[in-house]
Order: structure tokens, then sequence, then C-alpha cells
């Protein structure tokens, strides 16, 4: 039996974590959650047994020690983060609070003897791209967001904590992973539910800037490897999909797939943070994952097939 504790359990990537680890009877899971974005709603059923929700803020030291004293973990997912572009730059205090929560798993970690923590960083960290892809090993520093600081800050704590105390890491740079859980703060989510009840989608500029977006399958598959062989042992692994789209052509492609009577409209230009370019090299990724990625269309159509939001 592993025992594993997700932070952060209770939103889009943590829950389908969480409910992905419980299929296996071998695993009992812990998730950790203050419920500020995360819902319970994301969690598994009720009835599955190998698994508990507690409430508890991974900044707060008294809380998550709380925790991982009392629990015998083999593995930590920290995935608890003030997340979105929007709600990142309106609570710039709140995300510099996340290194604490950092630093708490890490401390607590390396005392009671888990063999690996998984951290989720962020494409943020590359700021600006001085080069497209963008290569797990180039990383410029050049963004000023309180959200990217945060996560170079963090991966420089995980890789700290290994060369001092031997803690094992693999941290994961995600790029727009979406799925059925994703909350319509998000892009996709929020498009979609435009987009099926007819109502305008609205960008911000002209929409050329272009992202990556990774179906939550693709994510969860390439983690469950990595957990299960013990590859990207202190290592950092690019998390998301090659198909390179604007945003403009995103809002144009879910308004067609879904047959939708909404119309774009344009607001002006995010002041900061809204990057020209995302897109990974994804080597690693698919190295591992073995199989083609689960395309932009047919992600779009499953999520909305079996979406929660």
């Amino acid at each position: 039996m592993a025992n594993i504790l997700v932070t952060g359990g209770a939103g889009n990537i943590g829950g389908s974590l969480v409910n992905r680890l419980v299929k296996n009877p071998d695993h009992f899971v812990v998730v950790s959650d203050n419920l500020l974005t995360g819902s319970r709603e994301k969690l598994p059923d009720g009835s599955i047994p190998n698994w508990k929700f507690i409430k508890s803020d991974v900044n707060d030291y008294r809380d998550i020690s709380a925790i991982m004293l009392s629990h015998n973990f083999d593995y930590v997912f920290h995935y608890g983060a003030v997340v979105g572009v929007k709600r990142t730059l309106e609570n710039p205090k709140l995300v510099l609070d996340d290194i604490e929560g950092i630093k708490n798993v890490l401390d607590l970690s390396k005392n009671t003897g888990v063999k690996r923590v998984f951290f989720s960083s962020s494409s943020e960290v590359y700021g600006e791209p001085v080069e497209i892809p963008q290569y797990e090993d180039t990383t410029p520093l050049n963004s000023r967001l309180p959200y990217a600081i945060v996560k170079n800050v963090g991966e420089a704590f995980f890789k700290s904590y290994q060369q001092e105390y031997g803690l094992d890491y693999t941290i994961f740079r995600f790029f727009n992973t979406y799925g059925p859980r994703q909350s319509t703060d998000f892009v996709i989510s929020r498009f979609i539910e435009r987009a099926v009840t007819n109502n305008d989608i609205t960008i911000y500029g002209d929409g050329s800037q272009t992202r990556t977006f990774c179906y939550i399958d693709d994510n969860l598959d390439t983690i469950e490897r990595i957990l299960n062989t013990g590859e990207c042992k202190n290592d950092v692994i690019n998390i998301g999909s090659d198909e390179e789209i604007t945003i403009l052509g995103l809002a144009e492609r879910v308004i067609e797939i879904f047959k939708s009577n909404s119309q774009i409209v344009h607001l002006p230009p995010l002041p900061e943070g809204d990057m020209s370019r995302r897109k990974p090299d994804i080597s690693k990724m698919l190295k591992i994952l073995n199989r083609p990625l689960v395309s932009l269309d047919e992600g779009l159509r499953m999520t909305l097939q079996h979406r929660l939001f």
C-alpha cells in the first residue's frame, strides 16, 4: 500500500489526479485543499474507500504538519497554489504566500521519510519565450509576474532540498491542461460554456497570442507512468501539447465544433501576463506516454461530454 498526499487535490488537475490514483486499490490518498478555488464536486465518490479529504491550508504549517506527521506518506504531489491569470494578477500577495506552502511540504517531506515529491510548476517559468519550442533546460527568468516568480522559486527549492537532504523530486511544467473538471475561470471551459449557451465569447486583444492545450488524460497518463516507473527522478518535464493555436483560432474552433451562434467580442489587452506564445518541447513526455496525444477537437468534445462545470 502506497500512502499519497495530494495538496490542492480538489482543483482541476489535482482532482483529476486523485480520481485516477484511487482506481488503484494499493493506493491510499489523502486530499488537502483549502477550497479557495477547488471544489468537493471534483473529488471521488464517497463510496470509494481508499481516500479521505481534509480541508486545510498547505501554507499554514500547523494545518499541513498535522496531516503529514500523522500519516506515513510515500509520495507527495504538491499541487496547492493560487491559479488563474486574472486571479493571480489581482492577488499578488496571496500568490507570494504560496512560497510558504512549498517550504512546508519540503521540510515535512524530508523529515518524514517521503520517497519523492512531485511539484506542479508552470509554463509561466518561461516568461516571454526566447526560443520556440520551449525546452526544459532553458528558463530565461524574464517574467516579473508573482505567479511565475513563485514557480521559479519553487523549482529552486526542490532542487536545493535534493542537493542538501537527498529528497527526490519531479517537477511538472504544466501547459494549459483542460478537461471536464476545469472551472470556467479558464479559457477552454469558459469558451465551451459560452458557446453551448450561444453567448458572446470574449477574448483579450486581437487574439493573436498562441497557446497549446493538453487534454487531462494525456497529463494523467504521463504522470501515472512516471509514478509507477520511477522515471524523471530529480528532473523537470514539460507536460503539454505541441499543437499550437491562436486564442482567436481557438474561439473560432469552439464555435464551429459546437455549431454555436456565439459572436466573438474583443476586449482591451491585459496590461500584463498574457504572453505572446507558448509551445513546449514535449519529447520527454511523448517518450514516456508512448502514444499519440488527444487532438484538440477530440479533447473539446470530451470536455463537453463529461463536464462538471
